[in-house]
């Protein structure tokens, strides 16, 4: 990618901001908006564009425009030069190749603490539960009436 082609190709567009300024932001256009036509750039290579195309395809428009707005500064100037580095890093980022991840085995003793912590958590669970007698009714037979005592 060739910055001083890339900073050529660069379309502007003004427009009146808001924020601080006074009367100034109702008479001055100080927000800028820097446009980048994808598909025509000469400063990209076709592997360079596959990649804007596909990693920033919620960033540009049904035309394949790429843009940036600054409006913060209240000079004209300082608002173009802040848009254009915008616009250069968000696709200096996207030139970045993801790294292709390589998978690896999950180690034995991993695997051999997972197992044994599944194991406790079991014994835990099955020392809760309900005690299960042989007989029928337990200690049932003491609320039903089957016993008679003076209280």
């Amino acid at each position: 990618m060739n910055l001083d082609i890339l900073r050529r190709e660069f379309q502007y567009r003004t427009a009146r901001s808001g924020g601080k300024g006074g009367q100034n932001v109702n008479k001055v256009e100080t927000k800028v908006e820097v446009l980048l036509n994808i598909a025509a750039s000469e400063a990209l290579t076709p592997e360079d564009k596959a990649l804007i195309f596909n990693k920033l395809a919620q960033n540009l428009s049904k035309e394949g425009i790429l843009s940036r707005v600054n409006q913060t500064e209240r000079s004209q100037l300082a608002n173009k030069q802040l848009a254009e580095k915008k616009l250069i890093r968000l696709i200096e980022k996207a030139l970045i190749k993801d790294v292709e991840r390589k998978p690896s085995k999950i180690p034995a003793f991993v695997v051999a603490h997972r197992l044994e912590s599944k194991k406790m958590q079991s014994e835990k669970k099955s020392i809760r539960a309900k005690v299960k007698t042989s007989h029928d009714g337990g200690f049932d037979l003491f609320f039903h009436g089957q016993f008679d005592f003076d209280i």
